[in-house]
């Protein structure tokens, strides 16, 4: 017969820890790094090497998040960081960090990211490393405006792309949850942005987590519960907890124009789309050329990604279908043992 008194203590014990992983967070980006560069919210890092210097690669590499999640998914936690991963393999690696938009930015789009921050990024890049070359990773958004800076700045230096879940094909108002909604007629994302200016982060987080209610609400925290003496499982979701607890607001001018001009009009697979006036076309993006997409991704399902590589310019591409959602590609528990490793050796063969 089991101790009922013992079965209690347990748990009230598994209790409180499951409390606290709820109510705290996990020490999260790490990797040390220096601030080497600001424009308004924005801020640019640069990693500490950790590899010997005849070991270290020749291209730069700078990575590119969404403008409405922190770029710490990148460096969750120690012995399982995609930055701390590539930097063993000698990559001089910068992160581009947008920041927390106040309500004076409500204003900006995607041709001030575009156009404005990323070509000041990259001669930044290029004047502290004096290479005239430099590689990009772009993740969801920040691969959506990647692809419009390679497009619109083709001999800006960019030699390697790296696209991973990228919305850029809106051709199918069925492919996902978000895609469904927005070509509603009555989804108006003017009526937000008068309400709120930047749209909440906690509604964009609301928004993604309601694709998949029964996951996101209650299936998490039953494995959670499940696995609470599980010190390997716990540590992991603490870590991602920490880091999708942490909503930042959305630009109101950029959610509308994602809606808008992508969602609904789908006007850079229509040739359509225009950033200051300067028509972006997908033929002009000469850079070597990576996609990667998640075969489960319910926010950037594969169709939204593969059929833009068609219409790329570049001659050296190639997509990367990996089994994962958005996020767990990435941050997953098998990234390092799929997608990181095709990442690094994809940019090793291009590192010329």
């Amino acid at each position: 017969m089991p101790n009922v008194y013992e079965e209690l203590l347990k748990i009230a014990g598994n209790s409180q820890t499951f409390q606290r992983l709820m109510l705290t967070d996990a020490k999260i980006a790490q990797t040390p790094k220096k601030l080497i560069w600001t424009l308004n919210k924005a801020k640019l890092f640069r990693y500490e090497p950790v590899a010997p210097e005849d070991k270290r690669r020749r291209i730069p590499l700078l990575m590119v998040f969404a403008i409405m999640n922190r770029p710490h998914v990148l460096d969750l936690r120690p012995g399982h960081s995609f930055t701390e991963y590539m930097l063993k393999f000698g990559y001089d690696l910068y992160l581009l960090d947008w920041g927390t938009p106040g309500p004076e930015d409500s204003a900006l789009k995607f041709d001030d990211y575009a156009l404005e921050y990323l070509p000041r990024v990259t001669r930044k890049i290029k004047s502290v490393t004096g290479s005239d070359k430099f590689s990009m990773l772009g993740w969801c958004l920040g691969a959506l405006i990647s692809t419009l800076y390679a497009s619109l700045r083709p001999n800006d230096g960019l030699k390697n792309l790296i696209l991973l879940t990228a919305p850029l094909d809106f051709s199918d108002k069925t492919s996902s949850g978000f895609s469904r909604w927005t070509s509603n007629p009555a989804f108006d994302p003017d009526k937000i942005i008068d309400a709120f200016g930047n749209v909440p982060g906690e509604m964009v987080d609301y928004g993604a987590k309601a694709l998949k209610p029964v996951e996101n609400f209650i299936g998490t925290y039953l494995n959670l519960w499940d696995n609470i003496n599980n010190p390997k499982v716990v540590e992991s979701w603490h870590a991602m907890n920490t880091w999708v607890r942490d909503v930042i607001p959305m630009p109101g001018g950029a959610y509308r124009q994602l809606i808008n001009e992508f969602y609904k009009q789908n006007r850079l697979m229509e040739g359509k789309l225009a950033l200051r006036g300067e028509p972006v076309d997908l033929a002009k993006l000469t850079a070597s050329v990576l996609t990667v997409t998640a075969d489960v991704d319910h926010i950037t399902p594969p169709c939204q990604s593969a059929g833009a590589v068609e219409r790329m310019g570049s001659k050296d591409k190639e997509i990367f279908r990996v089994h994962g959602g958005h996020i767990g590609i990435m941050a997953g528990s098998g990234a390092e043992k799929t997608t990181w490793p095709h990442i690094e050796r994809w940019l090793a063969a291009r590192d010329t």
